[in-house]
């Protein structure tokens, strides 16, 4: 996993474009594997159906956070790709939930299911474990950013190639870092044209103290659903934030019991799609153990059920790494391979 330390820029758009050079053959090489992109976004952009959805998300993300819009242009600059298929892969989730389904059609299928993550807040020990789960086209197409702005602030996030830093997980100079969950609300509760989840993502980054990060989850038009996990070292917090569309959301806080969370609201009354893998990762989880890190791990890890493992190795979603985030060192570690073995592959001191 390559680590890229990026700036202080002149702008925006420079940091993305000295991204998108650094990582240009990484983000061809995503571009080149990604067959929902190939064969469901590149086409339905074409058509007719397509143009008023990519103009207002366009509109709408690039007017609420102009200096992100901005990295991402210089992210397909830098890396010689079409403008259009960056914004494709990083819209990926607001365009899908509104194309046309071709039923009985032979094409690859996006899916929502990626993610687990248990946290603990107890006397002992505060704990955010995350798999990062992800579609085989990201399979060796990630890498970590670190970035240090004009302002003074610095960031690390783990980025999917050619999408802005961080879709995934993430942490900053002022002691903030998240880590996020898919939730699939059902079509009748997404509405199109929303801000896009990696732009608010892109905006945690940057947020001064959990209060601010809690406004700007809270104060987003989005599309579709999506759960944060905040984590705030100084305070030695951690909460899980369940967001739809309308500006609905619900803020659980976590404390000594163990949470655990995969791809379906837990908190947040919103109509959604019933989905076997992640109410079956949620079961498996509720019975094992879960009283120590080692016990988190060992869930993490957990391949009992064959046909939906809490730590995935495919054919279609694969565990990428997992992210330890432990309040009291305060440091992340990041295992790539199955996190029973404990193998970490990066350390950072938060």
């Amino acid at each position: 996993m390559e680590i890229f330390e990026v700036g202080p820029c002149n702008s925006s758009y420079e940091m993305g474009y000295l991204i998108g050079e650094r990582f240009s053959s990484l983000i061809k090489s995503r571009l080149a594997a990604d067959l929902i992109l190939q064969t469901q976004l590149r086409p339905y952009a074409k058509t007719h159906l397509a143009e008023p959805l990519i103009d207002s998300l366009t509109e709408n993300n690039r007017s609420k956070f102009p200096r992100y819009w901005d990295e991402l242009v210089g992210i397909a600059e830098g890396s010689g790709v079409p403008v259009l298929d960056i914004i494709l892969i990083n819209f990926r989730k607001e365009i899908l939930a509104f194309m046309p389904k071709n039923e009985g059609a032979n094409i690859p299928e996006d899916t929502p299911d990626d993610c687990s993550t248990i946290l603990v807040v107890s006397r002992s020990m505060a704990i955010a474990a995350h798999n990062e789960d992800a579609n085989i086209a990201l399979v060796g197409h990630t890498y970590l950013i670190q970035a240090n702005l004009g302002n003074g602030l610095s960031f690390t996030a783990y980025t999917y190639a050619g999408e802005l830093p961080s879709c995934a997980f993430g942490f900053n100079s002022h002691g903030l870092a998240f880590t996020l969950n898919s939730v699939p609300p059902r079509e009748d509760e997404i509405v199109a044209g929303g801000i896009g989840r990696n732009f608010i993502s892109r905006d945690l980054l940057e947020a001064t103290s959990s209060s601010d990060a809690l406004k700007k989850i809270q104060s987003s038009e989005v599309s579709i659903g999506h759960s944060y996990n905040l984590i705030d070292i100084s305070k030695r917090n951690i909460l899980n934030i369940e967001t739809a569309s309308r500006n609905r959301f619900s803020v659980y806080e976590v404390y000594a019991t163990p949470f655990f969370h995969a791809n379906m609201y837990l908190h947040l009354q919103v109509p959604q799609i019933q989905d076997e893998n992640s109410s079956s990762r949620q079961k498996r989880a509720a019975a094992l153990p879960q009283e120590s890190k080692e016990d988190f791990l060992s869930l993490l890890g957990d391949i009992d059920d064959k046909r939906y493992p809490i730590y995935m190795s495919g054919p279609t979603l694969y565990t990428l790494c997992t992210a330890v985030f432990d309040l009291d060192g305060p440091t992340l570690s990041i295992i790539e391979g199955n996190p029973k073995e404990g193998k970490v592959t990066r350390s950072f001191h938060m």
